[in-house]
C-alpha cells in the first residue's frame, strides 16, 4: 500500500517543529519522569502509549477547566504515516504534535517494543461526590489491588460491561501506572474513574446513595449462581474486588451488604481477579437489563 501523500498542513509542521532527536531535551527528560509515581501526582501527569490508547486520549476531549485532556503527542516520522488518523485528530484539536526518532519515543515509552505514538495527558479522575451524584447502578471498586495490569483490565472490564465509573481506594495502585493504562486499552478515558478514596468511606457512601455493596471474594456464605436466581442483582450494585493474592481482608468484608463467590463448578482452584470481576459485572449488568431483554444499545439501562 503507497502511503498516504504528505498534506501541505503537515510540511509546515514539520519545518515549524523539526524531528526530536536528543535524549537528554527537557522534555524528553520530563516524559521520563513520569515512569515514577510520586512524580505523576506531583505534576498530575501520565503518558498514553500506543495507537489505541493515544486515539481515545486525543477523543477524550476537554477537562472540565477548559483544558484538554492531552499536552502534547510524540510520534516517529513512520508511525506517524501509519496513525495518519490520529495524527490529524490530534493537530486538528490544537494539540502539539511532535516527531521524535524511535530512540526518543523508546525512552519516553515504558515497553520494551513501542508503537512508536505516545501521548503526554493530564489526570483525568473524577472526584467521587461526582460519581455519586450521577446515581451510578453498576460500580466496580478495587480494594488493595496492587497490581497494575490486573486494574487496567478490571477497568477495561468494567467498561465493556457498561459499569457507570470504577473506585480505586487509596491502598490500591495508581491506575495512571504504564502498565495500568496499557491494560486498560482506552478504556481509562471512557468512564468515571474515582482514585484515593478510603474503602471505609466509598462502601459507606455507596450504600448512602443506595447502592447494594456486594464483596467478592471466596469467603462467601453466598455465591453469584443464587443472586442470579433470586433476582437479587437487579438493583443498584457495587462489586468490591480485592488483592489478586490474598482477596480481601475480613475487615473489608465486613463492610458490605453481602459476601459473594463465583462459584467453581469445575475442578480449577479459583479465578484471578480480573476472570472473577468479569464474571460478577457482566452479571450485575445482565440482571439489570432482565426486565427490557440484555442486548441494550449503548450503555443506557
Amino acid at each position: 500500500m503507497a502511503p498516504p501523500p504528505v498534506r501541505d498542513e503537515d510540511r509546515e509542521h514539520e519545518h515549524r517543529h523539526p524531528l526530536l532527536t536528543s535524549l537528554r531535551s527537557p522534555r524528553v527528560v520530563a516524559a521520563r519522569r513520569l515512569a515514577k509515581r510520586n512524580q505523576r501526582g506531583k505534576e498530575r501527569r501520565f503518558l498514553a502509549e500506543g495507537p489505541q490508547a493515544v486515539r481515545e486520549a486525543v477523543a477524550f476531549g476537554r477537562l472540565p477547566d477548559g483544558e484538554h485532556a492531552v499536552v502534547e503527542v510524540y510520534v516517529t516520522p513512520e508511525a506517524a504515516g501509519r496513525h495518519a488518523g490520529i495524527v490529524a485528530a490530534a493537530r486538528e484539536a490544537g494539540l502539539p504534535v511532535l516527531s521524535a526518532t524511535e530512540e526518543v519515543v523508546a525512552d519516553i515509552c515504558d515497553t520494551v517494543t513501542p508503537q512508536g505514538i505516545v501521548a503526554l495527558c493530564r489526570f483525568i479522575d473524577t472526584p467521587f461526590e461526582q460519581v455519586l451524584a450521577a446515581r451510578p447502578r453498576l460500580v466496580a471498586v478495587l480494594a488493595h489491588v496492587r497490581d497494575p495490569g490486573n486494574a487496567g483490565t478490571v477497568l477495561r472490564t468494567a467498561d465493556a460491561a457498561g459499569a457507570d465509573a470504577v473506585v480505586l481506594t487509596d491502598a490500591s495502585v495508581d491506575p495512571y501506572n504504564p502498565k495500568a493504562v496499557r491494560a486498560s486499552v482506552g478504556s481509562l478515558f471512557h468512564l468515571p474513574v474515582a482514585t484515593g478514596v478510603p474503602v471505609e468511606e466509598a462502601v459507606a457512601r455507596l450504600r448512602a446513595a443506595g447502592v447494594r455493596v456486594l464483596a467478592a471474594d471466596g469467603a462467601g456464605q453466598r455465591d453469584l449462581d443464587q443472586e442470579l436466581d433470586e433476582g437479587t442483582l437487579q438493583g443498584p450494585c457495587a462489586w468490591v474486588f480485592g488483592n489478586e493474592a490474598w482477596g480481601l481482608p475480613e475487615e473489608t468484608r465486613a463492610l458490605a451488604d453481602e459476601v459473594v463467590k463465583v462459584p467453581i463448578h469445575g475442578h480449577a482452584e479459583s479465578l484471578n481477579l480480573a476472570t472473577a470481576a468479569a464474571v460478577c459485572l457482566y452479571a450485575s449488568a445482565r440482571a439489570q437489563r432482565s426486565r427490557g431483554g440484555c442486548r441494550v444499545e449503548g450503555r443506557a439501562r
